[in-house]
Parts: C-alpha cells; structure tokens; sequence
C-alpha cells in the first residue's frame, strides 16, 4: 500500500531522506496513540475554552524532504534569481514562455504547478510566508530539522510531544462526547500529535476497523484496565462506530469541487467527510512527501512540476468544498517544511538542503492575498554561509499565532517552550 506520508518521487532524494523514509514508516506502524502526559516542567495550563468557543478546526499539512520555496512561490523580481538558476528558474510572468508563472505581486509568483491556488489567493484566504523556517542552524539533516519543527523546540531531545499534541492536551474538547479529537492521515502517529488526547492514525479512515470477531467482548476486557489505558482503548472501539457512520463512498462535495484520485487529494477528502460529518475532529495532519529534489528538479516540467501540480489542486479542492458558500466550515489549514533549498543549483539540475523556505496559511479566517515575510535577498552577500536564504520569519511564529487567534489557545509558553513569538497579522 502507498501512504501519504511516504516518498512521491521516481530515484531522487538524498541516502538520509530515503533512510528517513523507510525508518518513519516503520516506527509509526508500530506506535498507536500516545497517553496524553504533560510533563511536571510544563507550566501552569490555562485551559482553552471549551463547546462555548468559536475554534476553528485545524488542519496541518507537512511538505517531507524540504520543499523548494523558491520555486513554490519563486522572486522572479529579483535580479538574482535567475543567474543563480540558469535551468531550473521559473520563467517570469511577462515572459513568452508557456510554462511561465502567474505574479502574485510585482515580486513573486506562483509556477505553473501551483496556479489551482491562485483564485484561494484572489479570494483573499490564502496566505503565503516567505522565508520562513527554523532558526536552528547546526544541521540540514532530514531528522533533526522534522523532528524539532514537529515537537515545536529545536535542539531538544528530550521533548516528545508535538505541538498540535500539546493545543490538544491544554484545551476542553469542543465537543465532549466525541470519541477522536484529533486524526492523523498517516500509518502512524506523526510527532506533530504524539501525546494528544483522543487521537489516532487513520491511513485510509474509510476502512478504519479492528481486527476482531468480538467487540463487545473485547470492550469488557478494556472496561477495568489501567485508566489511560482503558480510555484510550474505549475511545478507539467508539471511533471504529463513529467512521462505520461516516458515508466515505458516497460523498458529495460541495460548490462542485472536485479531488483527484491521490495520496494528498484523497487525505484532504477524508477530512472533509468527517468535518461534514460534525462527529467532533478538532485538529487533522497530513502528510506529502517526495520533496527532496537533489537531482532534475523539474520546477516546470518534472518531478516537482507533478507534486505541486496534485498538492496545489487538492488544496484547492478542499478550500472550495469546505471553506466556501452557504455551508462553509470555520477551518484553517496551514502547510510547513522542515527546511529549504540551497539557493543555487547543483550540477544535476537539482537543488540540495538548505535553510529559509516557504509557509502558506489557508482558509476564511486568514488575512491572505499577500505575501508576508521581510525578503532577505539571494545576492551572495545576503545569503546564510554565502549559500542560503536566509530564516526572517520563524515558523513557529505563525503556528503560535494560529494557536491563539484561531484556536483559543493562550498557552504558549506551553506549546512553545522557551520561545517568545512575534505574531505576523497573519490571521484575524
């Protein structure tokens, strides 16, 4: 079976990713939901408001193997940028080329691969973030740079549970009765929601089951376990009741979106079965790999030109079915890397790990049609070791800002550790 989580491309990708990949898959096969534990360090908890709130549902989306930022949404204005790119450079918006890009502002565009979101943008709901990343620079490993955007902390080994987790664990459930708060597209639980309350991984929640001819009898045997135990084997019995109600099949999406049949497509689709199903999710994660683009990258033409042309389509297919019109779902979903690309390009017509990327942010509730971040510049003189983009905007600022403003949430020093954010106005 081919999850979402696993790599996209045909041969490229770095020994590590490739690594990563198959060691990802088979550690989180093997881990169920994790017990919420907050740890005794952890400062005093101010839980978020709970069914009373207006939260926004929260959708997160991770871009594995370090996405190009400056081909996703690339700085055609910049006198740099095309002689630091001779074959990979998207061509400009005004050029004659059919594979030009579409500006965004008299500075940036959108290739051709992402023009399914140039109408989120028009509409004013999509936001992009330019030169964002983690502030962490002693390494450009796969894992250390996945692992410290995930838990929310860098350099800290000793954190195991994710952000996204932590929002969960400190705030009431919007709807107390519901069995899942939190649902990862995934074969296992990714870090992002390692330690959250009532959440599971679904690949394919469509076929969500457990494998047993009793469950009655089997809910007995949970019933006078230890508590976390019990709960969570309960919760996961009335889960598989819960999606058995869900019409995954037979789903029509509204205002006549439409998702193509692949791994992103088919996640953000299931999503929206059980947003519109009103069983109570709170926060979903999907992820969409295949980015590590060593070799023939492929901005317009290529590899890359495919996985922005099925990321950007079903973004758009999600933002039309569950974002728009008489119904529309108070959702917001935001996309991160776990780190750029060099600014150059390689000799193989790729581009290796580098530093600064990019961030969108989508939905009613985000301030888009803009494109946020201070540029930094790509001359040599302006670049991180004379190679990279430089960080201007830390990730977790726009993650701490949809934590407060969109979901509630007031506690950061929490969900952040040891970091002061600096909100962008990114959303309202």
């Amino acid at each position: 079976m081919h999850h979402p989580e696993q790599y996209h491309g045909t041969g490229g990708g770095c020994e590590e990713y490739r690594t990563l990949d198959r060691r990802r898959f088979i550690g989180m096969s093997s881990m169920g939901a994790m017990a919420t534990a907050l740890p005794s360090w952890f400062p005093e908890v101010r839980m978020a408001q709970s069914q009373d709130s207006a939260r926004d549902i929260v959708v997160s989306v991770f871009m594995r193997g370090g996405a190009d930022g400056l081909t996703l949404v690339a700085p055609f204005a910049d006198p740099n940028y095309y002689a630091v790119r001779p074959t990979i450079a998207v061509p400009r918006p005004d050029s004659n080329s059919p594979n030009r890009g579409t500006a965004l502002n008299d500075f940036f565009m959108l290739p051709p691969g992402m023009s399914a979101l140039m109408p989120v943008y028009r509409a004013g709901q999509l936001a992009i973030v330019q030169a964002a990343g983690q502030r962490f620079t002693n390494s450009r490993s796969h894992f250390e740079a996945e692992r410290y955007l995930e838990q929310g902390k860098p350099d800290d080994y000793t954190l195991e549970s994710g952000w996204l987790a932590r929002h969960l664990a400190s705030s009431n459930p919007l709807d107390p009765s519901a069995p899942m708060r939190g649902v990862s597209l995934t074969s296992g639980l990714p870090r992002t929601l390692q330690g959250a309350p009532r959440t599971l991984p679904m690949p394919t929640p469509n076929n969500f089951n457990i494998n047993t001819p009793n469950e009655l009898a089997l809910q007995r045997l949970f019933s006078g376990a230890w508590s976390p135990m019990r709960n969570a084997a309960l919760d996961g019995l009335a889960t598989v009741n819960v999606m058995r109600g869900l019409d995954f099949p037979g789903y029509q999406p509204s205002n006549g979106a439409r998702y193509e049949d692949n791994n992103i497509a088919n996640a953000l689709r299931s999503i929206a079965v059980m947003i519109r199903g009103e069983i109570g999710l709170e926060a979903a994660h999907v992820d969409y790999g295949g980015w590590d683009t060593h070799a023939q990258q492929g901005s317009v033409g290529g590899v890359m030109a495919s996985l922005m042309t099925e990321f950007s389509r079903a973004l758009a297919a999600f933002w039309q079915d569950i974002m728009q019109g008489p119904q529309a779902v108070r959702v917001t979903l935001v996309v991160a890397t776990e780190f750029g690309r060099n600014v150059r390009e390689n000799g193989s017509m790729g581009t290796d790990h580098g530093r600064a990327g990019v961030m969108f942010a989508m939905g009613p509730s985000v301030l888009g049609g803009r494109v946020f971040g201070e540029w930094p510049g790509i001359a040599r003189e302006q670049l991180e070791d004379g190679q990279d983009l430089r960080v201007t905007t830390d990730t977790r600022d726009i993650l701490a800002e949809l934590v407060q403003k969109r979901l509630n949430n007031a506690n950061q020093s929490l969900i952040f550790p040891n970091y002061v954010p600096r909100f962008r106005g990114v959303f309202r």
